[in-house]
């Protein structure tokens, strides 16, 4: 492998400074105020953005940290507690402060059932200038309780000023965002099938979009009444449940419940809806699917099967396209060569392969610790990234047109030797760089796993990116247990001179496509002298391979054009916002959604990005073909796109609220989904077809009314 992939010492160097950069990158200046502490927690008030900018709304946050074992309160805090309350009335040019509920969790304790939040929680904010642009001096008094095995009321002075000047985003954006999208919402995939009394009982029935993890039902019904910790059941698909809640002895009212106006919010996990109903007098309850007594501690194990399926047909996505002369050339090369070689090669990429998605992980958990923004392929939208990764690709086409040989060093070579010039050290780099030009775009199985992930904690986080690198890394372990299928090829000769050029082009090819995202990112005059420089770049090293630049230093030159590539894309870190709005296409606005369905409309929605393959795929396939785009433009029917191309923290949030982490996304809203219907990964003309009929488009009536 050392002859097909020299040159690896500068490229493990621009490798681990693209880690570096890409972690890095999503850096920005904090908009916090000074905590508010005290023993049992601390509390401030943060912003999405560090300045005012010219919005008639600004996106703010009132966060809480509380000591282990500490919880406060929802606004109904349940059988005992206070809710949060805040008094805005000391700000400066604010005309209304909105107050945001997160989804609460419910804590059982000596048969009291109380909702409120431990650890952390972000109540997030809407702040409404009195004069758009001029400075915000925002100043609360935020009044609440903290309860463990004694209750403690704290008063706290909280303030924020925002100066005036244009919006960029701050450090703290991404964890408003996060629990904005805990806000209950019609979007959360949750929806109320049915609620009705029966006898001492509440019988409420729900449905979701996606398997339920922890399914729950807060009840806001007239003071007085109480209920106990709902027995669950849900179906055996996981997507529709019943909650039995019975009243809780000595808290009831002698005023009957039956007609009365109550509250349900629906929950499961950290996504809710929240719905007003009148409930129905005592009734038999009306038959329904089949039930199952819940298992939520399957729950991992199950996704991490789903990840490990998400992995391997991550394979035979177009998004691995561009590395596939990678894997290719690591096949060929071994024809003819020791069985015992070929199986330690193929076992070092497998462990590059996996070690790349381990530090894909300790990136999303450093982000995520961190407040900033987590996702499926989110290094993308960094343009250093881009430009890194571009300048790797070229060196490696640039090897395989034969421009230059560099041996490995001597902490990867020596002792990891397989004989005939190949190294584990290049095999094992080679599976790592493989894999993060493996993952902008997703895959079935792989969006429900990464989404499951990204919702929880370190440890799902590493188990789960474990599962998807063991998936894509399973073709190489069955070469490695199965060695004979790589040495039966034909062993390398003259005609793998052609092959190496052709997988060479196949490489620009693919430097090419990064500097087309990086000129939706930047500008298109940035990506143009950048590839001039990655041009002159591959000139040098011919130059000097031809013997005209022998005293030109090879590894100074790279080195150089590298520099000044990364200190040029460095230099143009903040681009003005993407639209995707165009004569056929809406821009995404989830508010408009609910608002189109209300009205009768279906609403079809596409998230995409430019450095998406499988998008482009999708679009080229289905999307942009007559007949689907002559029905998108038909009476009725909205279509919105969301362009992903840049960090938006309103599509992540989005993707979030449907439990997913990546793009490919689409999803169809209509009079008979109201909470949205999502499409596999890879569209097909009949999924698009079938999803408008069953959201209830009718794709022949609106066909004829446009003409």
């Amino acid at each position: 492998m050392l002859k097909a992939m020299p040159g690896v010492r500068p490229l493990t160097r621009i490798f681990l400074a693209a880690l570096f950069l890409f972690a890095s990158s999503g850096s920005a200046l904090a908009a916090a105020g000074a905590w508010d502490e005290n023993e049992q927690a601390r509390v401030r008030v943060i912003a999405a953005t560090g300045a005012v900018g010219t919005a008639d709304q600004l996106s703010a946050g009132l966060q809480f940290e509380l000591a282990e074992g500490w919880k406060t309160y929802w606004r109904s805090p349940g059988d005992a507690g206070l809710p949060v309350t805040a008094d805005w009335s000391g700000s400066e040019n604010v005309a209304a402060v909105e107050f945001g509920w997160p989804v609460p969790h419910r804590f059982s304790l000596f048969g009291l059932e109380t909702f409120g939040y431990g650890e952390q929680v972000v109540f997030p904010l809407t702040v409404t200038p009195e004069t758009p642009g001029a400075p915000v001096a925002l100043r609360g008094r935020i009044d609440y309780l903290v309860c463990e095995e004694i209750c403690i009321p704290h008063s706290a002075e909280v303030s924020l000023d925002l100066p005036a000047g244009a919006q960029t985003p701050a450090r703290e954006a991404f964890l408003i965002e996060q629990f904005r999208s805990q806000l209950p919402s019609e979007t959360s995939g949750l929806s109320l099938e049915n609620a009705r009394l029966v006898g001492e009982s509440l019988e409420v029935e729900i449905a979701s979009i996606l398997p339920l993890t922890d399914p729950d039902v807060l009840v806001e019904a007239p003071s007085g009444w109480a209920f106990a910790a709902p027995q669950k059941t849900v179906g055996a698909e996981g997507k529709t449940a019943r909650l039995t809640l019975t009243v809780i002895e000595g808290k009831r009212t002698e005023a009957p419940l039956a007609g009365t106006p109550v509250t349900l919010t629906l929950t499961d996990v950290n996504r809710g809806v929240e719905q007003e109903i009148r409930l129905d007098p005592p009734a038999a309850l009306a038959p329904s699917v089949q039930l199952a007594p819940v298992l939520p501690e399957t729950g991992l194990l199950t996704v991490l099967g789903l990840a490990l399926l998400g992995g391997l047909i991550l394979n035979l996505m177009p998004c691995v396209l561009p590395v596939l002369s990678i894997k290719l050339l690591s096949a060929v090369s071994h024809g003819g060569r020791n069985r015992a070689a070929v199986r330690l090669s193929f076992l070092a990429s497998a462990a590059g392969i996996l070690f790349s998605f381990l530090v894909l992980a300790g990136g999303a958990i450093a982000l995520q610790l961190g407040g900033l923004a987590v996702g499926w392929g989110i290094q993308f939208q960094q343009p250093v990234f881009l430009v890194a990764m571009a300048a790797v690709v070229t060196l490696f086409a640039c090897n395989l047109f034969g421009f230059f040989e560099i041996p490995l060093p001597s902490w990867l070579s020596g002792t990891a030797q397989l004989g005939d010039n190949h190294s584990l050290g290049g095999h094992f780099v080679t599976g790592a760089f493989a894999t993060l030009l493996a993952t902008p775009c997703s895959a079935p199985f792989l969006g429900t796993a990464v989404g499951f992930a990204l919702s929880r904690g370190p440890g799902e986080i590493l188990a789960v990116f474990a599962a998807l690198g063991l998936g894509l890394a399973l073709p190489y372990l069955l070469i490695a247990a199965a060695p004979g299928l790589a040495t039966a090829l034909p062993r390398p000769g003259a005609w793998m001179i052609t092959l190496r050029r052709l997988l060479g082009l196949a490489l620009a090819a693919t430097a090419a496509w990064l500097l087309s995202v990086l000129a939706v990112q930047l500008s298109l005059a940035a990506a143009l002298i950048l590839g001039g420089l990655l041009t002159l770049l591959g000139l040098t090293l011919f130059a000097r391979h031809r013997g005209r630049l022998a005293a030109l230093p090879g590894r100074a030159a790279a080195a150089g054009l590298i520099a000044i590539c990364i200190a040029v894309a460095a230099l143009a870190r903040n681009p003005a916002p993407a639209t995707a709005e165009t004569a056929d296409w809406a821009p995404l606005d989830r508010q408009a959604i609910a608002r189109h369905v209300a009205e009768g409309r279906t609403v079809f929605v596409d998230v995409t990005a430019e450095w998406c393959i499988t998008c482009q795929v999708n679009k080229t396939l289905v999307l942009d073909t007559a007949e689907v785009t002559e029905l998108l433009g038909g009476e009725g029917l909205v279509a919105m796109r969301g362009d992903w191309t840049r960090p938006d923290p309103m599509i992540a949030d989005y993707l979030a609220s449907f439990g997913r982490y990546g793009i490919p996304f689409n999803a169809v809203y209509g009079p008979d989904a109201p909470n949205g219907l999502t499409l596999p990964e890879l569209l097909s003309r009949s999924a698009v077809l079938e999803a408008l009929d069953t959201a209830g488009f009718d794709a022949s009536t609106a066909t004829a009314a446009s003409q």
